[in-house]
């Protein structure tokens, strides 16, 4: 499933994340000491057409309630692209597939999430401090779920994704048992692959070699230019 947006949207976000009251345009990513790999950024349906895409952050059915993605794409480094693939066969053998909401974001995104969260938000973890970048913006992280293979929908966790609540805590014991079971299965199979679970997001996993990644604010737009 991939949804468009808007052409224009892209130059819009830009200038709106540009001119911020307090953020200069002049504002930019972190400076970082490498050596660094060469960004080689794929999207994961390209590896594998049979994973689902659910790109939130493309429309208005996120926490920010508007869109900040000009394209409904999701897309990571080769190597983690490569170990999500291996983890959607091995839960097709389940029964599951994957359903990804998000991987690679821009920086420049990050620091629109950081300037609209809530400080208890910002204190819980919920959102990433653009001082510091996200592994989002090294795309080496990614936010995905669980799809029925028999229906094709959704299957129910112990939260909604980008709940900000003690539910979406990764070992958050109340719900139900089925959920925290499906919750569970997805953490097991991402950490065979070299994936960590975040703490606060069951749905938020890092790949293991993200410090060899520099932090990224490419459009999704220029990918592949």
């Amino acid at each position: 499933m991939r949804r468009r947006l808007v052409p224009h949207l892209a130059v819009f976000l830009l200038t709106l994340l540009a001119t911020r009251p307090g953020h200069p345009a002049t504002d930019g990513p972190p400076r970082e000491a490498g050596p660094f790999r060469e960004p080689d950024l794929v999207e994961p349906v390209a590896l594998d057409p049979t994973t689902h895409l659910d790109v939130r952050y493309a429309c208005k059915d996120n926490f920010l309630g508007r869109p900040v993605y000009a394209e409904a794409r999701v897309f990571l480094q080769r190597p983690a692209a490569e170990a999500l693939a291996r983890v959607h066969r091995a839960l097709r053998e389940k029964g599951y597939g994957l359903l990804i909401f998000d991987g690679y974001r821009p920086w420049s995104v990050t620091k629109a999430f950081w300037d609209s969260a809530t400080q208890e938000q910002r204190d819980i973890g919920f959102v990433a401090n653009p001082r510091e970048g996200s592994k989002h913006n090294r795309g080496c992280a990614v936010d995905l779920t669980l799809f029925d293979l028999a229906t094709g929908s959704e299957v129910k966790m112990p939260s909604a994704y980008d709940e900000f609540s003690e539910r979406a805590f990764s070992t958050y014991q109340g719900g139900s048992p089925e959920s925290r079971a499906r919750r569970d299965m997805l953490r097991d199979a991402m950490q065979a692959q070299g994936f960590t679970v975040l703490k606060e997001e069951w749905w938020h996993f890092d790949y293991k070699d993200w410090r060899k990644y520099h932090i990224l604010d490419i459009p999704f737009e220029k990918l592949g230019e």
